[in-house]
């Protein structure tokens, strides 16, 4: 069970109150990719994408993240103009007819310029403000335009130590850059990059040690949802990891996880629901 000992500030967005502490928030992806890992991805089918938007808010998701460049590993980088092509028409018409807070998933400043007009609410950096000449610009523009961000820490091409050594010196880097640039520290969530340049021991070493970040006092996300690890440890595909999730999703959520990004809502949403009822407190009227 999670350890926490403070609670981050309540924060809202598009009109939706988010009170860290008091359940789980599920975030629903969205792939307009053709290439993703997890085999959901949509590619240019925006409609296909708007109606898995609105089926997640049917299903009871509090965020949607569109994203249109898959970051499985070895994945092939993409233009800024074709990004451009797959999220801004679905990030548009999500805003439009979903009452959901949208997020863009991308680390690209173009990118998130562009879907800011679209009627993007947040942005999700797979680089936490990192990325080599394109991190500062991006935390300038999250800055400016106000956006709640979440910053991951991505562990590839980086030296391992210590998974919550890392981890830390990792994000408090990435919060400097944020701080730096203006956005206010209650603007920020942390994501610790499950899958990111991991190998499976770690992976499953974070997830019993996500407690440990709350020493960072912001709210935490994080996406296990039929990753590699939990094929590797079940020897099961990509499409028959529903069950390897919802215990990853659980344990997150024991060990302090704020937000949950997931691929199957109506599920997750159950073991949300079960789990929190098992590891919060009541809330008492």
């Amino acid at each position: 069970m999670s350890t926490q000992t403070s609670v981050p500030q309540p924060i809202t967005i598009r009109g939706r109150e988010f009170r860290w502490g008091s359940r789980t928030y599920l975030m629903g992806v969205v792939n307009v990719t053709p290439d993703s890992f997890s085999g959901d991805g949509l590619g240019l089918d925006v409609g296909a994408a708007v109606a898995q938007g609105r089926r997640f808010e049917e299903e009871g998701a509090d965020i949607l993240d569109v994203g249109g460049e898959s970051t499985r590993p070895d994945f092939a980088p993409i233009s800024v103009e074709e990004e451009l092509r797959r999220v801004v028409p679905v990030v548009r018409r999500l805003a439009a007819e979903t009452a959901l807070p949208v997020s863009i998933d991308t680390y690209k400043p173009e990118v998130a310029e562009a879907a800011i007009a679209a009627g993007a609410h947040l942005l999700n950096d797979v680089w936490g403000f990192r990325h080599q000449g394109d991190g500062e610009r991006l935390a300038r523009q999250a800055a400016a335009s106000g956006l709640l961000a979440v910053v991951m820490h991505n562990q590839r091409g980086r030296q391992f130590h210590d998974v919550i050594g890392d981890l830390l010196a990792g994000f408090r880097e990435s919060l400097r850059i944020a701080r730096e640039a203006g956005i206010p520290e209650e603007r920020l969530i942390v994501d610790p990059g499950f899958g990111f340049g991991w190998d499976e021991e770690q992976n499953l070493e974070m997830l019993r040690r996500l407690a440990e970040l709350r020493v960072l006092g912001r709210p935490i996300l994080i996406g296990t949802s039929r990753k590699s690890t939990i094929g590797k440890v079940l020897g099961l595909p990509v499409e028959e990891r529903l069950e390897g999730t919802s215990a990853t999703v659980a344990v997150a959520i024991a060990h302090g996880a704020d937000i949950v990004r997931v691929h199957d809502v109506k599920a997750m949403m159950r073991v949300a629901q079960m789990t929190d009822a098992i590891v919060r407190e009541p809330r008492r009227a």
